[in-house]
């Protein structure tokens, strides 16, 4: 016999456990289906357990620069088994908080594989046997993996995904990281930084491809410059896998080469979890592993909607968490409002961090904008030169026309902390003029926003 509810969650992780506590919030008789851990992916194998490794290597890169400061560090070591502690210690820490969170909200957690069943009706495979579930609606957000691509697949030995990458079997000597998006970006950056000789391979034109092409050719200067190496529109076309090495052949601009490598990470994109799911049964229309939605998340089939990476770009965890927010609360007979990906900050945590929001100039162009441009250096900032931290920029676009601001875009320390700051001002509509009259507080990086605001406008003040 079928346990009913108002709303049944698969899949939680970021979208779907917000989702599952938006709708207890708002009154619903709430299930949420789990097949592995709480938290889904960003928890346990993404977002949180990265930074805990990103913050131990930005520490151990402090201490290396002790006498900058005045101060004294010697014989500077790390323990690569000690940091990977850490960092499942943070990851079990907040996936012990969400199981908290259901409690509190008085959400049923079930945790098994879940399959559509029929119209309002989910199966359940369970450990002990299977489980059927009905509810008036039903959220899909079972997210996605990564990508593996014919040849480069990981094994878990020399070539790793994500996950061993956060689980090193071995600390790398001589490493061949293949893709340069946040993820690529983020590894290579951690082991660089704990000693390992990086290779980073990308396949586009220029590394971190989704930022504005200014932000990529700074961030890219920086990591030189830190004696990584980058090949830009570079394909890896083999790996020969040995007991102790990987040869990896590499083509560049009609060219072909070979490395070895000790180790190699592959971080060539993400695929969506639609598998086994009876999507295309309930008529659930599905689009290179991405369930197609509109700007509700709503799939076409009545009381059925589809959230997070499963969704589609951009493939965020805080986008899939307004998603959550936004469903619970269409099922609740309110209006919410969708948010367009140009205002979903992107955040990349690698060092020199890097974040952006909206339109890249190259795209308000290509949109048909005219465009006012502004900068601002760090160096020119009297809070990041004294945290010893002088290297960076700041862009903002601007249509020329209304002042709307159209994107903005960051490299440097904590810029990730930084790029709310416009994110509201997008939400809000705001122009030029009151992001000019906004005062900022002295000494802080935010005066640097303020400044590639006036640039914009042949206004700046600090340089």
């Amino acid at each position: 016999m079928a346990t009913t509810y108002d709303v049944a969650v698969i899949g939680a992780g970021p979208g779907g456990y917000v989702a599952a506590i938006r709708a207890a919030q708002l009154g619903f008789k709430t299930v949420v289906i789990e097949r592995e851990h709480l938290g889904g992916i960003c928890l346990n194998w993404g977002c949180i357990p990265t930074k805990a490794l990103l913050r131990s290597s930005e520490i151990f890169h402090l201490m290396h620069r002790a006498k900058e400061f005045g101060l004294k560090a010697e014989n500077v070591g790390y323990d690569i088994d000690a940091v990977v502690k850490r960092s499942r210690g943070v990851a079990k820490q907040l996936s012990g908080g969400v199981g908290f969170l259901m409690k509190k909200n008085k959400i049923t957690v079930v945790m098994g594989e879940a399959k559509l069943a029929g119209k309002g009706k989910i199966s359940v495979r369970t450990d002990k046997g299977s489980e059927e579930i009905e509810a008036k609606a039903i959220i899909i957000a079972t997210g996605a993996r990564a990508r593996d691509l014919p040849g480069l697949e990981a094994d878990g030995k020399r070539v790793w995904s994500y996950k061993h990458a956060l689980m090193p079997p071995h600390m790398p000597k001589k490493l061949l990281v293949i893709g340069s998006g946040a993820i690529g970006i983020e590894f290579a950056s951690f082991y660089n930084t704990l000693g390992a000789e990086t290779t980073v391979v990308e396949v586009l034109p220029r590394i971190l491809p989704v930022e504005d092409e200014e932000i990529s050719a700074f961030a890219k200067k920086q990591f030189q410059k830190q004696k990584m190496t980058i090949l830009e529109g570079a394909t890896v076309k083999k790996l020969d896998r040995g007991a102790d090495k990987v040869t990896a052949t590499i083509e560049q601009g009609g060219k072909t080469t070979t490395a070895d490598f000790d180790t190699v990470i592959s971080a060539v994109g993400i695929v969506g979890n639609v598998e086994n799911l009876g999507l295309e049964e309930a008529g659930v229309k599905v689009d290179r592993t991405h369930v197609v939605v509109d700007e509700y998340c709503r799939t076409g089939v009545d009381g059925l909607y589809a959230i997070g990476d499963i969704a589609g770009p951009p493939w965020l965890a805080h986008k899939a968490m307004h998603e959550g927010v936004m469903v619970a609360e269409l099922i609740a007979g309110q209006h919410p409002h969708p948010t367009p990906g140009t205002s979903i900050a992107g955040c990349t945590y690698c060092q020199p961090q890097v974040a952006s929001v909206g339109l890249t100039e190259a795209k308000a162009k290509e949109q048909g904008y005219a465009v006012k441009v502004g900068h601002f250096p760090f160096i020119g900032n009297g809070k990041a030169i004294a945290l010893g931290e002088p290297e960076g920029m700041i862009k903002t676009v601007f249509d020329a026309k209304t002042g709307e601001l159209l994107g903005a875009h960051m490299v440097g320390a904590e810029v990730t902390e930084l790029i709310q700051g416009y994110v509201v001002g997008r939400t809000l509509e705001t122009t030029e003029v009151e992001l000019m009259n906004t005062v900022f507080p002295h000494p802080t990086l935010s005066e640097m926003m303020h400044e590639a605001v006036l640039d914009a406008y042949g206004r700046m003040l600090h340089m």
